[in-house]
């Protein structure tokens, strides 16, 4: 549904600018993947990546990123399969976990998980002297191995995983890491990019954030349909 609204702009004052709304949501997200398509039409990728490329961009706004998306060559089947399996999630900060779209993943059987909040968290990182993301990491442990770990703000919490990953058997069934900031982030990605000890899903650069991880996890949620 489209209506046409007219107003005046800041430079010309006084000229009328006619524009056409589109109202509904599900024709706005239509309409915003026609566009994005233009952008990933030419990759010479898997249907499956160019779909977690377009959410990612779709999250942000920006194909300038589509670059420094690195999609490790198992990282969308695993991750499927982890899926449908039932796989647990667990991500790094409450708001990753709030944008995943929870009730597709329980329709297989998985469930999210959160506790940088939890009191024994705060306390342990205190005693740990590391942040409370890399604590919850260190928390979990072997719950870790074969579940979908999902990072989009804390580098911490990556290097505390690929630590643990050298130090165990910890082998997450697919780690979606893109924390954001000038801090650590890069560093952190770069590492995970340099081991490649499991399938992965990063941003290269400062860039990213919990927006981005959890369009990656909707992206192979949708593509079950």
């Amino acid at each position: 549904m489209q209506r046409q609204l007219v107003y005046n702009a800041t430079e010309g004052a006084g000229k009328g600018i006619m524009m056409d709304i589109i109202w509904k949501p599900e024709e706005i997200e239509a309409r915003s993947m026609e566009i994005i398509e233009q952008h990933v039409e030419e990759l010479k990728l898997p249907a499956l990546e160019k779909m977690v490329i377009k959410r990612v961009v779709h999250s942000t706004g920006d194909p300038a990123l589509i670059p420094d998306i690195c999609i490790h060559p198992d990282a969308c089947q695993e991750g499927i399969r982890a899926i449908v399996k039932g796989a647990a999630v667990f991500t790094d900060v409450n708001m990753t976990r709030a944008g995943i779209n929870e009730d597709r993943l329980r329709r297989y059987g998985g469930s999210i998980h959160c506790t940088i909040s939890e009191p024994g968290v705060s306390e342990a990182a205190a005693r740990w002297g590391i942040s409370r993301a890399a604590a919850s990491m260190r928390l979990w442990g072997p719950g870790l191995d074969q579940a979908m770990v999902v990072i989009g703000n804390a580098p911490t919490a990556l290097f505390e995983l690929l630590a643990m990953m050298e130090e165990s058997s910890i082998k997450p069934a697919l780690l979606i890491a893109v924390p954001v900031g000038f801090v650590g982030a890069v560093e952190s990605k770069e590492k995970l990019i340099a081991a490649h000890p499991v399938p992965y899903i990063t941003l290269r650069g400062t860039r990213g954030g919990s927006p981005i991880a959890a369009a990656i996890v909707n992206a192979l949620l949708y593509s079950l349909d």
